[in-house]
């Protein structure tokens, strides 16, 4: 039996972009800032406060190391 296509489908790259550029999240320079004084204040661990605000904790300590050495300026 030879099945035949539907609507045109997108090829499954142009889909995966799609769902990554819907997923993807911009983050205000308050958001950065308000979430690092949370994982600095210490009350929850950082693990916790990234599964809350949705991030990856490599990301937490990128915007904490930049917010520190502006500091330092």
């Amino acid at each position: 039996m030879k099945q035949t296509s539907g609507p045109a489908r997108k090829p499954a790259e142009a889909v995966i972009k799609d769902i990554r550029r819907a997923t993807r999240r911009q983050f205000s320079s308050e958001e950065k800032i308000r979430i690092v004084l949370e994982g600095l204040r210490g009350e929850d661990s950082i693990a916790e406060l990234c599964r809350r605000e949705g991030i990856a904790s490599s990301m937490y300590y990128g915007w904490s190391k930049e917010f520190l050495e502006a500091g330092k300026k």
